[in-house]
């Protein structure tokens, strides 16, 4: 079983590597900021993992999946997001509004809607509490 200290530094470690892989070479690249991490005390070997993301205006995130065992609550909390998850329809999400991700799909579009203004979303996980890499770029 794994501290929270040790999946804390397992996520402190994946996230910015996931943010430099985006940013290299790109100033649009989005920016994740980890933001909570607790193991739900009810559910034994899960753990909520929130993230905050800071996409500038034009900015975007590679195509990329998410740990495996990852169920992904996403809500919008200022602009306009583009997602597209799973090849399913393209979408324009405005700040207060939501989406989800299910384990094991795919999110080919992650990207600011605006050219001119930021957007930012929380990103909430429930996850294996020993997953490694939260988010894996294409």
């Amino acid at each position: 079983m794994h501290s929270l200290k040790s999946i804390f530094l397992g996520l402190a470690l994946s996230l910015p590597l996931a943010s430099a892989v985006q940013a290299h070479g790109n100033e649009r690249a989005s920016n994740i900021q980890p933001v909570f991490n607790q193991a739900i005390t009810n559910i034994p070997g899960k753990s909520m993992v929130a993230v905050t993301v800071d996409y500038p205006a034009g900015g975007g995130s590679p195509a990329h999946t998410h740990a495996a065992s990852a169920f992904i609550f996403a809500y919008v909390v200022q602009g306009a997001i583009r997602s597209q998850v799973d090849g399913g329809p393209v979408r324009v999400y405005h700040a207060g509004e939501s989406f989800y991700e299910t384990p094991g799909q795919r999110h080919g579009v992650s990207e600011n809607a605006s050219k001119t203004k930021p957007a930012k979303l929380l990103a909430v996980f429930v996850v294996d509490s020993d997953a490694k890499d939260l988010t894996t770029p294409d």
